[in-house]
């Protein structure tokens, strides 16, 4: 089916005849695009790797989410699992008293909220991605740090390095001769 509609230069409104017995009602939805970096399991789990302490999986199946340690265990990752989770609950995602360690070292859960008028999985992947979004300063804080203390142990300050002096490096060194006619640990082997 085809409308045809023509503009006109004159301040009249022309308005496209309906056809009989087809009602167009046009209702518009509020349309959001987050990026994030997802993966799913074979299992249907969905696993978002974006943050630099923690991976955090979303259970569609069994209605839970749950964060894991990226590399090891250190007071970071548990500040970043404990802020998502809290951040989930303020926002009325996630269970109150539902947040617990898992049953992995290091991890932490909580049980997403049914929901009858919205998708509960899709809300949380949204609310998961604003989280990412204000966390992106404290990813970029730790990560120049960790370069700046990278670039401070490869390439130091001239304060903190001496040039190569050739009289200050010698072959001996030290108050152990190991020329002496008896090597101090040998026990009677010669040495030269």
């Amino acid at each position: 089916m085809t409308v045809k509609i023509k503009l006109a230069s004159d301040e009249k409104e022309v308005m496209a005849p309906e056809p009989e017995g087809v009602k167009i009602q046009i209702v518009e939805k509020d349309r959001v695009e987050k990026n994030l970096k997802l993966r799913s399991a074979l299992n249907g789990d969905l696993m978002i790797l974006d943050h630099k302490d923690i991976d955090i999986v979303v259970q569609p199946n069994s209605n839970k989410i749950v964060t894991f340690a990226k590399e090891m265990m250190s007071d970071a990752v548990y500040g970043a699992e404990s802020r998502l989770m809290e951040y989930l609950r303020r926002q009325g995602v996630i269970v109150y008293d539902s947040i617990k360690g898992g049953n992995v070292y290091g991890s932490l859960e909580g049980k997403i909220m049914d929901s009858e008028s919205h998708d509960s999985i899709k809300v949380t992947l949204l609310k998961i991605s604003e989280w990412m979004d204000s966390e992106q300063p404290y990813i970029a804080g730790t990560t120049a740090y960790d370069d700046m203390q990278d670039d401070a142990l490869v390439d130091p300050d001239n304060e903190y390095s001496t040039e190569f002096d050739a009289e200050r490096h010698s072959d001996t060194k030290g108050s152990m001769q190991q020329r002496d006619m008896f090597a101090p640990y040998l026990y009677g082997r010669y040495t030269y």
